[in-house]
């Protein structure tokens, strides 16, 4: 099965108060396309700083990220801009969804910045993919945790991703609508032929996975195959 994202002994190295701290160390990891993989870790692990590899989010200080075949990992901000736009969707703990715009407005928005035409037809699609056809004028204030999260979710699929990556999607949420997020985007993983990646410290969560790897101090140090 073709790979859609490659790391090729990636490191990551910041540096805080002049001490290099290395957040990620010579990772190697590859994702089949339609693959759905949960990165577990404690915090601090690294977690996040290989979603924001993955995502495009940042570059890798040492070390080559494919996608789809393509060395992204000395793009430019405004090619790397281009490819979240067209590849990547992003569902994040928080929703952060824009609190004076209704669920259809934030669906749309990435939409606009990518001049998709009917943009309005596609969002409320969308909306009635993730169960929320009768919340659409609603803002966010209005909306449950769960509900906004589904907004969100909607949002990540605006612009035909071919992947989602969802950092903690239920940390803030309780355990039903947790659970009830949890097979919303497993569902999305087989309808509509996305690649899911789940980030999380919740082994529950990554039962999920038909592929789950864990990082701990930066380094890949076990993958596991249901």
């Amino acid at each position: 099965m073709k790979s859609i994202i490659e790391l090729r002994k990636v490191s990551k190295i910041y540096s805080t108060d002049g001490v290099p701290v290395n957040a990620l160390k010579d990772v190697n990891l590859e994702i089949n396309k339609k693959e759905l993989m949960a990165v577990m870790g404690p915090s601090g692990s690294g977690k996040s700083t290989l979603l924001h590899i993955m995502g495009c989010l940042d570059r890798p200080t040492h070390g080559k990220v494919y996608i789809e075949g393509k060395d992204v990992s000395h793009l430019s901000d405004n090619d790397l801009a281009k490819i979240r736009r067209q590849k990547i969707g992003f569902v994040f703990q928080f929703f952060n969804l824009i609190p004076n715009f209704t669920a259809l407005k934030n669906v749309e928005l990435p939409m606009v910045f990518s001049n998709m035409p009917n943009r309005e037809k596609r969002a409320k699609e969308l909306l009635r993919i993730v169960g929320l056809e009768k919340r659409m004028t609603h803002y966010p204030s209005q909306l449950s945790g769960g509900e906004a999260q589904r907004v969100a979710i909607a949002r990540a699929l605006a612009n035909k991703p071919e992947v989602i990556l969802a950092d903690e999607p239920t940390g803030n949420l309780d355990t039903k609508s947790g659970k009830e997020i949890l097979n919303l985007l497993v569902k999305l993983n087989k309808t509509q032929n996305l690649t899911l990646i789940l980030v999380t410290h919740e082994s529950y969560i990554a039962s999920y996975a038909k592929k789950r790897i864990y990082i701990k101090d930066g380094q890949i140090i076990k993958e596991k195959r249901k």
